[in-house]
């Protein structure tokens, strides 16, 4: 097949698939007639590349294949596309979930040793929910705590081919720098947004912890001597103030 026309079909696959394509799948799209191989669509590829490296959007080589996206210098324009803003994410679920990268596997309670905090369930649960991390086993300790890890939508989503291509913890400056799709917004307001949010779960998460008693509304009692009584000691107090005075 001439190099020409394959890579106009690598396009119309590309740009029409939901997910990214790696070289197996677009292979599996070619008939053993078709006379295609790995190097041929590997060529076709990097053709495509070069082709779009003066356009809009361009193509990306993930974890998981090839896809077309747009390109981050005009993400002001593209986001306009969607009414509701994008996610923000509060500094105790990135750090939280920058050690699960850069220490997976790890388990709930490691990553609150290091933190020297709790970790919210909400925050593990959105992680999950975003399919940026999973179970990955159990340690073998009393209990047999889930070992948390990174999966392969997390790399897609921020464009790596695998975690070796993460920047070293000692080139990590500023994580607003590295990765601006997360608009995390002012450091201070969020940092105050997150540490609001983390006394509220606290506080949601050690409720049942406390005494049921001091609830029980029955145990207070309040009648109407004992009130006739306080005011009376609190109007004492207020004459003898005056007196005084």
């Amino acid at each position: 097949m001439q190099i020409e026309k394959l890579q106009n079909i690598l396009e119309a696959l590309l740009i029409s698939a939901e997910k990214p394509l790696s070289i197996d799948k677009l292979l599996g799209f070619f008939q053993t007639e078709d006379l295609v191989n790995r190097n041929d669509v590997k060529q076709a590829l990097a053709l495509i590349q070069e082709t779009f490296e003066a356009r809009g959007f361009e193509l990306i080589e993930t974890a998981s294949g090839f896809r077309f996206q747009t390109k981050s210098e005009y993400k002001q324009w593209v986001t306009q596309h969607w009414d509701e803003k994008p996610a923000r994410y509060s500094r105790a679920l990135l750090e939280t979930l920058a050690l699960i990268v850069y220490r997976q596997p790890i388990t709930r309670a490691e990553i609150e040793d290091i933190r020297g905090v709790a970790v919210s369930s909400n925050i593990i649960k959105t992680l999950q929910e975003r399919d940026w991390i999973r179970v990955v086993g159990h340690k073998e300790v009393p209990g047999r705590p889930a070992l948390l890890g990174t999966t392969r939508q997390f790399l897609d989503y921020f464009n790596l081919k695998s975690l070796d291509e993460m920047p070293s913890l000692s080139e990590i400056q500023d994580i607003d720098k590295l990765y601006p799709e997360l608009d995390l917004g002012p450091l201070q307001n969020l940092t105050e947004a997150a540490e609001e949010q983390e006394r509220e779960e606290d506080e949601d998460e050690h409720i049942e912890d406390k005494p049921m008693d001091i609830f029980d509304i029955d145990e207070i009692e309040i009648n109407e001597s004992s009130i006739d009584s306080l005011n009376a000691k609190i109007k004492s107090e207020a004459d003898q103030e005056s007196n005084d005075t």
